[in-house]
């Protein structure tokens, strides 16, 4: 099948996903905060597409994690079902969903940061390190945003959107997290070739 019959199925099974979940999300008003992020991304990931063609491998990993934010953000991340039986199950202190999102992220965004300077020109040696620190800067962009949006709307929204379940040490590790992510990222960097 051409890549771009692939790429176009891709975001029709998201954008499948994105309105079956926007139905009744648990919290509406969260699921609006949440999806501001898609309200940028997804146009900003198309313009791209269509400018620098992104590769299957890029597609796929922003399909994904298009995907998993949209779940996140039905059920919020601090109440994903699945990972509720988790928590019960194994006796866990909180809900993982979003901390595994969070490494993710700095997985999955890495590789499509990457490619983008690759086809700008960019040193492969330099587009490695320039999309790890870019996927620190926007982890710890979202963070900030994360506190702003608590202190401006009303507390049950703001802390629903936070999703610290108590760990006043939450944004720091899903930062850091994120940062794992990203070394990850780095490893399977260093195999791709320029495109």
């Amino acid at each position: 099948m051409p890549l771009k019959k692939i790429k176009i199925s891709l975001f029709f099974t998201y954008l499948s996903i994105w309105v079956y979940l926007s139905i009744d999300p648990l919290f509406f008003d969260d699921w609006l905060l949440e999806n501001l992020l898609v309200f940028v991304a997804v146009p900003l990931i198309l313009i791209f597409n269509k400018k620098y063609n992104f590769s299957l491998e890029s597609s796929i990993y922003l399909f994904v994690f298009m995907s998993l934010h949209a779940v996140g953000s039905h059920y919020t991340y601090s109440h994903m079902p699945f990972f509720n039986e988790l928590k019960e199950a194994f006796g866990f202190d909180r809900n993982y969903y979003d901390r595994i999102v969070h490494f993710l992220f700095g997985y999955l965004i890495f590789i499509p940061l990457m490619e983008l300077l690759l086809k700008n020109g960019i040193k492969k040696s330099i587009a490695i390190w320039f999309a790890f620190f870019m996927i620190v800067s926007f982890s710890a962009f979202y963070e900030i945003v994360e506190w702003l949006a608590t202190e401006v709307t009303n507390p049950d929204l703001g802390i629903a959107f936070l999703g610290a379940q108590g760990d006043v040490w939450d944004a720091q590790k899903d930062s850091a997290l994120a940062i794992c992510g990203s070394v990850l990222g780095i490893m399977r960097g260093i195999y791709v070739k320029n495109r």
